[in-house]
């Protein structure tokens, strides 16, 4: 696609989403699982690379099993997209609505001292960063979209809330680490998103349901570097366009350790215990797999 196409795209599919978004959830959530029915039947590399990363990890399922999960995170994902929009311009009495939380004590407890939020890639971690910074400080990562329009539309969403506290920001890869280190010691939440392919640059091969993936060590150098405890945190879309809920787990005991490939290995572990309870809503359209050992083949 041309610039000029890629910008009026952008431009229509926010005006698209602007519309949308002043209607009740139930009725946008029905929007949005139509338009992950029809992406599951146009998007088919995405499709191909779903459906790849479920047999990796569930290969006892019956593919019959695989594919309804596929197509329900298609349907759920369409829901990820259109329901942005509540994100992006609903007021924020609307929003602390439709998000609610649940274990607010384990973040409470360590407020205002380093502290990580792990929030695995589940689709509705977006939704769960943004309630966060609805009530204090918080500071995470963000990666550049290709689709300018778009990209500036989700920064601007983010910040809408990040910018609500002193203290808080959005870093990008190019910050480092020593620039993240800082913040969190200052006492604003981290909320940090560790289980993408990033390749083997600052990664370990651990298992990932069996599979050897390139899982990044950064949760437990920064714990390290800053002091800082750590709070998994996932974010749930909940069923009928309830709306969504953000639910903390209690702080991890004893981590990091002295070995970051054994931290890696705890931190993968409770992503799958998460996963197994909400198999549709991981983020399977992701190449998790993509970062290989050497001579291993591609599962793409």
């Amino acid at each position: 696609m041309t610039r000029a196409g890629g910008w009026i795209a952008g431009h229509l599919v926010v005006a698209l989403m602007w519309l949308l978004h002043w209607l009740p959830l139930p009725l946008l959530a029905r929007c949005g699982e139509a338009l992950g029915h029809l992406a599951w039947y146009v998007v088919v590399p995405r499709r191909r690379v779903c459906l790849a990363n479920l047999a990796a990890c569930f290969p006892d399922w019956p593919e019959a099993r695989r594919r309804t999960i596929a197509r329900r995170h298609f349907v759920l994902f369409g829901r990820f997209v259109l329901e942005h929009g509540i994100l992006w311009w609903a007021s924020v009495e609307r929003f602390r609505r439709l998000v609610t939380i649940e274990g607010a004590h384990h973040l409470e407890a360590h407020r205002g001292r380093p502290l990580i939020v792990l929030a695995p890639h589940f689709l509705g971690l977006d939704m769960g960063g943004a309630r966060i910074a609805a009530d204090g400080s918080l500071a995470s990562m963000y990666q550049k979209q290709k689709n300018a329009v778009l990209d500036a539309r989700i920064l601007a969403g983010r910040m809408r809330f990040i910018a609500m506290h002193a203290g808080s920001r959005l870093f990008s890869r190019l910050d480092g680490m020593l620039a993240i280190v800082r913040t969190v010691r200052q006492g604003v939440v981290f909320y940090y998103l560790p289980d993408m392919d990033l390749g083997a640059r600052d990664a370990v091969f651990v298992p990932f349901f069996g599979v050897p993936t390139a899982t990044i060590t950064g949760v437990s150098r920064l714990a390290k570097l800053a002091g800082a405890r750590v709070v998994p945190c996932v974010t749930e879309m909940l069923p009928g366009g309830a709306g969504y809920r953000v639910r903390f787990h209690a702080a991890w005991e004893d981590f990091p350790t002295d070995d970051p490939t054994a931290d890696a290995r705890r931190m993968n572990a409770f992503i799958e215990d998460q996963v197994r309870a909400l198999p549709e809503q991981y983020y399977w359209l992701h190449k998790r797999f993509k970062t290989r050992p050497p001579g291993a083949p591609s599962l793409y």
